[in-house]
């Protein structure tokens, strides 16, 4: 063997072992970028979720709105990527705790029995107000001793929680919204940022109170982080709030 021959041989050796150490990385960062979104959301291979949908409280029938189709949409696909699969069941069926599987539960508490039940069980600091008949509260979230009203359209706001009852429990996810277009915008924060998230909060419970601007140009794209309220979402209302919301039920 001459010695260009055998150069173009080592050529060849090089250039293939190289493709071969290539192709390691990309698939060992790709496994470990997997791993971590499936430990993000609880969602390992073959593991099975719970999508619970709320229904459209502007008709009599059972329906939901289309912007919260569109978010179990977006959340059908995160749950795809993530080798899991999902049993979708209607706000008033599942009747059962949480930790057992990934659960992502869609809609305020007037459309959304179950989203009614985790708020009151988990985050003892949120008050939605739900009454049927206009006026500048209606809609409006007290979170602690703040109150966020919305102006539909042009302001609205939505909780993107996730809770965990300990570190060997699923999580469960909740996209609260003053409408349903707010809930489409929390699911495609969640997908765009999960790996921030990730980041800062591990596998811990987190709060978010996102503000979804003008939807009625940008529709749920423009989205703003006002805060992380998980300490004032977990802790009970001050006694203030406490006696006015029960004096306005009244």
């Amino acid at each position: 063997m001459n010695d260009d021959v055998r150069n173009i041989v080592l050529g060849v050796m090089a250039a293939g072992i190289s493709a071969a150490l290539g192709w390691l990385a990309r698939t060992y960062l790709w496994k470990r970028k997997l791993r971590r979104k499936q430990d993000f959301f609880g969602l390992p291979d073959n593991s099975e979720s719970l999508l619970v949908v709320n229904r459209d409280p502007a008709t009599s029938e059972p329906a939901v709105h289309r912007f919260d189709v569109f978010a179990l949409l977006e959340l059908s696909a995160l749950i795809k990527d993530c080798g899991a699969h999902m049993q979708m069941v209607t706000q008033d069926a599942p009747q059962q705790g949480f930790g057992e599987r990934t659960e992502f539960c869609v809609g305020g508490p007037a459309s959304n029995r179950r989203m009614l039940a985790h708020m009151a069980a988990m985050l003892p600091g949120v008050r939605m107000n739900v009454d049927a008949e206009p006026g500048p509260d209606r809609g409006a979230f007290q979170i602690g001793g703040e109150r966020y009203r919305m102006e539909p359209g042009v302001t609205e706001y939505v909780l993107l929680a996730r809770l965990t009852a300990g570190r060997q429990t699923r999580p469960v996810f909740l996209f609260c919204g003053q409408r349903a277009i707010t809930n489409q915008a929390a699911t495609r924060y969640l997908a765009r940022n999960h790996e921030r998230l990730s980041r800062k909060h591990g596998a811990g419970s987190f709060v978010l109170l996102l503000k979804v601007v003008n939807s009625q140009a940008y529709g749920p794209d423009l989205v703003e982080l006002v805060a992380d309220v998980t300490r004032a979402a977990q802790a009970p209302l001050p006694a203030t709030e406490t006696a006015r919301t029960s004096h306005r039920a009244s």
